[in-house]
C-alpha cells in the first residue's frame, strides 16, 4: 500500500477544497516546492499533484509550480488537472512526472486515454471523481450521467497503470475514506484502484491495511497531513511493518 500526499495548486499555492468547491479552498503553503521537500524529508515515496486551476481551465496553469517540485525532489510525482491531450501528456512526462492523471478526458474521449496508456505503458493512470456514484467533470464542475464502474470497464486491457477513485461527497471534509465503494470497484475490475477523498486519521490507514483492502493500490491523504491529524512517521511505520509482515 503506497500513501500518496496530496498537493494541490491554485493560483501556484497549496491549497486544500472542500468537496472539490474553488470558493472553499484553504491556503497551507505558499511554496509548493518547499512542500515537496517536507512530504520527501518526512518519508513519503510518492507524490499526487493536482493542477485545480488546470482542471477548471481544461489546460495546464500551475505549470511553474509542478516544474519546481520537480527540481526540488527525486520522488515519482503523478499529476492531474487539465490534462486533455496527447500532446500534454507527452510535454508533462518529458519534464519528469512518472505518471500523469487523466480525468475528463477519459470520459468524454477515452480513446485518448487508450492511445496515451498504450504509448505509454505504465505511465497513464485515470482519474474518477464521483458525486452520488456519478462521475463529475471539468474540475467537478460538471457531474456526467455514467457511473464510475462504466467509465473503469472501458479501459479493462487498455493498459492504465491505475484508477484514483475519489469520492467527492467526502473530499476535504475529514469524514474517513469511503473504502466500500473503493474496494466494490477495484473487485470489479483488474486496474489497480487508488482511495482518494476524505482521508481523516491512522484510522484510515489501519482500514486500508486490512485484508478486505488488499486489492487496493494505496490512499490519498491530504487536509489530514497539512492539519496535523494524521502523524506521517506514525502513518508510514504502520505501512512499514504490514509490507515486512506480508
Amino acid at each position: 500500500m503506497i500513501l500518496f500526499p496530496a498537493v494541490d495548486l491554485k493560483n501556484g499555492q497549496c491549497v486544500r477544497l472542500e468537496q472539490g468547491d474553488m470558493n472553499r479552498a484553504t491556503v497551507f503553503n505558499l511554496d509548493p516546492a518547499a512542500q515537496a521537500r517536507d512530504f520527501a524529508a518526512q518519508g513519503f515515496e510518492y507524490l499526487h499533484v493536482v493542477d485545480l486551476d488546470g482542471a477548471f481551465a481544461g489546460k495546464p496553469v500551475n505549470a511553474g509550480a509542478v516544474e519546481s517540485m520537480l527540481k526540488a525532489v527525486t520522488m515519482p510525482v503523478q499529476l492531474g488537472g487539465g490534462i486533455r491531450d496527447l500532446a500534454t501528456i507527452e510535454a508533462w512526462l518529458a519534464k519528469g512526472i512518472t505518471r500523469v492523471i487523466i480525468g475528463t478526458a477519459a470520459v468524454r474521449d477515452p480513446a485518448l486515454v487508450k492511445e496515451a496508456a498504450k504509448k505509454f505503458p505504465g505511465r497513464v493512470a485515470v482519474g474518477l471523481d464521483a458525486r452520488d456514484g456519478k462521475v463529475a467533470v471539468e474540475g467537478w464542475a460538471e457531474t456526467s450521467t455514467v457511473t464510475v464502474l462504466e467509465i473503469a470497464q472501458r479501459f479493462e486491457d487498455a493498459g492504465v497503470a491505475a484508477i484514483i477513485f475519489t469520492d467527492i461527497a467526502r473530499d476535504g471534509l475529514l469524514k474517513g475514506l469511503n473504502l466500500d465503494a473503493t474496494i466494490q470497484l477495484a473487485e470489479a475490475i483488474s486496474i489497480p484502484v487508488i482511495a482518494s477523498g476524505g482521508f481523516a486519521s491512522i484510522d484510515d490507514v489501519k482500514a486500508m491495511l486490512e485484508p478486505r483492502a488488499r486489492k487496493l493500490e494505496g490512499a490519498i491523504a491530504g487536509r489530514a497531513l497539512y492539519d496535523g491529524r494524521l502523524d506521517p512517521a506514525a502513518a508510514l511505520a504502520l505501512i512499514k511493518s504490514a509490507r515486512a509482515a506480508a
